[in-house]
Formats: C-alpha cells, sequence, structure tokens
C-alpha cells in the first residue's frame, strides 16, 4: 500500500475513533455536526424513498457516510502534515503539523476544545510513521513496520471504541414505569388502570395499553439527541404577539399539572408498521401560556421550534388543546423523548409533537415546516388503522388474532375482522376505552380455522367512517388501508 494512502487511512481511522473515546456517541463526537449536515442536506425525494423503502436502516447509512466524511477530513490533515513536513525536509514537523490542523478541524466543527483532542492526538500519532516520505525513500518504513502500524491502528480502534461505549452507556437513561408509591400517585393510578383494561391476549406480541419507555418508538431527524439540563431550559413565546416572553422549567412545572394517556404514531412507518405507542404523560395545557402570550390581529399559525433545528408550523386551534409535556409514565422526560420538555398536539401524527422544544413563534400567515419543505403533507389529523400484530394458536385448534386499533382524536368505535378474505365480516373484543381524546384500544379475535384462508382487519372510528380500503405508501400522508395476513390453518 502506498505510504500516503496508509497514513491518510490509518490516521482518518483513529482519529473518527479517538473522538469517539472522549466524546462517546453524543453532540460532541465529530461525526454528530457532520451528520445534521448531511440529513439537512439530503434532498426531500431521498428523505422519502429512504423512509418508505429502507425504514429504520436508513439512519445506518447516514451515519456511515458522515463517519467516512470526518474520516477523510482527518485523514487529509495527516496528508497535509506528511508534505509540510517533506516540504521543509523537517520530517519531525509533520505530527506536529497534522495534530495541531486535526485539533483545528475537529473544534471548528464541534465547538469542543478538550475534547477535540481526542481527535488530533492519534492523527498526530500515526502520521509519525509516514514522515518524509514526500522527499526521501530512507524513512520508508518496512512491510513489516507498515503492519505492526495497521495492528496498531486496529488495537487503538479496538480500545477507543470500547472507552466510547462506557462514555456513551455511563449516564444511561432509567426507562421504566412508576415505583409504586403509598398512597398512589395520579401516574401510578392511570398504569394500574391501563393495565387493568388492557385485554387477556395469549399473544405475546401485542403490547398492553401503555407502552414502556424502553420500547416506545423514537424517531428523530437526526442520529444525536441535543442535552438540555432542567436549569438551561426555556420557552420563548415571540412573533406576533402583545407580549414576548419566555417560561423556565420551573416556572413550567409550577403550573396546573395534568396526567394524560396519548397515543402517538409514525407518519413514515408501513401500514402494519409497530412505530404507534402510548404513555401516561405528565405536563400542563398549552393554551394558557398561548392567552398570555395575546396573539395579535389574524395571527392564526404558529411555527414550533426545537433546539436540534427542527419546526412544525400549526394552527394556533391546533394548540388549544395541546400539552407540554415532562414526564413520560412518572419519569422525568427521558433526552430521546425531547427532555425536558416537548409537545403534544391531540390527534396528529408523532412527528408533529415536537421534542426539545424552545420557542413557539406565532406568525400572521402559513410557514412550511421542516417535514413540508421535504414533501410530506403537514399537520394534518393522523389516519385511522386497525393493526394486526399477531395470531397464536390456541391450545384447543382455535387462532386468536389481535392488535392495536387508533383513530387519533376521533377514537375508535368498533374493529372487524374477516377470517375469509373480506367475504364477511365480524365485531372484534375491544379493551375498555381509556379516560382521554387521543388513545389507542387493543382488539382481539378467537376463531375456528377452516383450512389456509386470509385473515383481514378494520377500523371504525368514533365518527362512524370505516377506515379506507385503498392501500397507500407512507409518503406522502402516512400509509393507509386494510391490514391483511395469510394464515396457514
Amino acid at each position: 500500500m502506498d505510504k500516503r494512502v496508509q497514513v491518510f487511512a490509518l490516521a482518518g481511522i483513529s482519529g473518527v475513533a479517538g473522538s469517539y473515546a472522549l466524546a462517546g456517541y453524543t453532540r460532541q463526537f465529530i461525526v454528530a455536526p457532520i451528520d445534521a449536515v448531511v440529513v439537512r442536506s439530503t434532498p426531500g425525494p431521498i428523505v422519502a424513498w429512504m423512509i418508505t423503502n429502507v425504514g429504520d436502516a436508513g439512519h445506518l447509512l447516514h451515519i456511515a457516510l458522515s463517519m467516512a466524511i470526518a474520516g477523510v477530513l482527518l485523514g487529509t490533515t495527516a496528508v497535509l502534515g506528511q508534505f509540510v513536513g517533506a516540504k521543509l525536509d523537517r520530517w519531525f514537523l509533520a505530527p506536529g503539523v497534522a495534530g495541531v490542523l486535526a485539533w483545528a478541524l475537529t473544534v471548528a466543527i464541534t465547538t469542543e476544545p478538550v475534547l477535540s483532542l481526542g481527535a488530533a492526538l492519534p492523527v498526530a500519532l500515526f502520521t509519525v510513521i509516514g514522515a518524509g516520505s514526500l522527499s526521501t525513500a530512507d524513512h520508508d518504513p518496512s512491510r513489516r513496520r507498515a503492519l505492526g502500524s495497521i495492528q496498531s491502528a486496529i488495537g487503538f480502534v479496538v480500545v477507543a471504541g470500547g472507552a466510547g461505549w462506557i462514555k456513551t452507556n455511563s449516564d444511561t437513561e432509567t426507562a421504566d414505569e412508576e415505583p409504586a408509591s403509598d398512597p398512589p400517585s395520579p401516574v401510578t393510578r392511570r398504569l394500574e388502570e391501563a393495565n387493568t383494561q388492557s385485554l387477556d391476549l395469549a399473544a405475546d406480541n401485542v403490547p398492553g395499553l401503555v407502552s414502556s419507555i424502553g420500547e416506545f418508538y423514537n424517531v428523530d431527524i437526526a442520529e444525536f439527541d441535543p442535552e438540555i439540563a432542567d436549569d438551561d431550559w426555556s420557552m420563548g413565546l415571540t412573533g406576533e404577539v402583545e407580549t414576548e416572553f419566555s417560561v423556565t422549567f420551573e416556572e413550567l412545572t409550577d403550573r396546573p399539572t395534568e396526567h394524560r394517556y396519548v397515543t402517538l404514531r409514525c407518519v413514515g412507518e408501513s401500514l402494519n408498521g409497530r412505530k404507534l405507542d402510548t404513555a401516561v404523560w405528565t405536563g400542563t395545557p398549552i393554551k394558557p401560556l398561548l392567552e398570555e402570550a395575546d396573539p395579535e390581529g389574524d395571527c392564526d399559525c404558529a411555527m414550533l421550534r426545537a433546539e436540534d433545528g427542527y419546526f412544525v408550523q400549526f394552527p394556533v386551534e391546533a394548540l388549544e388543546d395541546a400539552f407540554l409535556a415532562w414526564e413520560m409514565n412518572g419519569r422525568p422526560l427521558p433526552k430521546s423523548h425531547g427532555h425536558p420538555v416537548r409537545v403534544l398536539v391531540p390527534g396528529h401524527w408523532g412527528e408533529t409533537n415536537v421534542k426539545w422544544l424552545t420557542e413557539i413563534e406565532l406568525l400572521d400567515e402559513a410557514m412550511d415546516g421542516y417535514w413540508e419543505q421535504r414533501g410530506w403533507h403537514g399537520t394534518g389529523p393522523v389516519n385511522t388503522v386497525a393493526k394486526l400484530w399477531d395470531d397464536t394458536r390456541l391450545d384447543d385448534g382455535r387462532i386468536e388474532v389481535a392488535g392495536h386499533a387508533y383513530a387519533g382524536t376521533r377514537g375508535i368505535e368498533r374493529v372487524e375482522v374477516s377470517t375469509d378474505g373480506g367475504a364477511s365480516w365480524t365485531d372484534a373484543t375491544l379493551s375498555a376505552p381509556l379516560p382521554g381524546e387521543d388513545v389507542w384500544r387493543q382488539w382481539s379475535h378467537v376463531y375456528e380455522p377452516t383450512g389456509d384462508h386470509e385473515v383481514v382487519v378494520r377500523a371504525i372510528d368514533g365518527e362512524g367512517d370505516r377506515q379506507p380500503r385503498d392501500q397507500s405508501d407512507s409518503f406522502p400522508s402516512g400509509a393507509t388501508g386494510w391490514v391483511s395476513k395469510e394464515i396457514s390453518a
């Protein structure tokens, strides 16, 4: 291998690994800001295609690309260091120049001078093996030395990877339900209520009426979540208002508190996907804050902005029943779900329920939000869906099919099941409705199978409208259609 190529590769890889060792998988990792640029620069049609056709694996591709870019940038500093050393015929300058360039580059990307040493030092170290290579062959390493350098780099990457993993997981969030209290807290009572009203299913793959925090689906525009301490958080109400002001976390949590069941569904999921979950959220209504801001004139839109650069526009009237949440299932809102505060807007797709909320700007005319700029259809209400998540053969030979149904604030009135491909229909058994206007319901149906057959499910919402039969992909308005499955007798 050409020595310059070798130095370029080893310095780039080890520099990325060194940054990971000190920063962990956080926004201070050199890859994180690059990934944010990659995500925001990707054209909307490509994003839509990736979501529809690649799904969750898509984030691995943009992370891999971002790591490659970081490696190329750091590897280039090593080559430049080599070049300067050779040009001046001072080979010993090469690692110092490379290290300084790598440090300056990483600081420019991450704004973290100390943590940037994690990338700079290994770049300088692995530049040493190629010092002076552009001017003389006397310093060319032997094959054995080259192999030793590669082995050293591999060893360093392994050690750095372990250190980065420890750094990343040392502050792992506790993601479970609220512990029992005496007397039971409002959240504990809600969790118990949901557990009591869940159907007694044979299925193992159908969650209860409240999802655990660790199992609750999670989708963000970028891979690396913001980290905001409670004391550092504030939210501004700005724009077309009589009085602009901000509220701190302490001031927000001193307001009247509610505990709501709220279901969220991902607009980008497949028709029978599993990005649909429910939690008990603790927070306060947003309407009093809007009234305090006193919107001016014909102001009928609001732009909600987040710490990670995400933004969503809503009609102001849609926010009148919205909710600012700071707890989830009795725990402080996890970082991955928007700590310290997120918004929940009843009946709207999960993507519009902004995490890490920092500003509500009142507008006098509508503007496109983040996903609207990429071709998705804004903040419309969620589509009605009945999910068929499990089929279980019982001991007596019958089959139980089960899942969840959701229609946003319209609620679920019935779920119908066909075991003959849609020729005939039977009402499924439904869980009792939980309190709240934006909550899913479980359904199940047990029947005697007669040969191979197709099971189809459809929901009827609280307004009497049946789930549309025609199927469509998630882009641009969310997946629609009846869910079906072929089952062998």
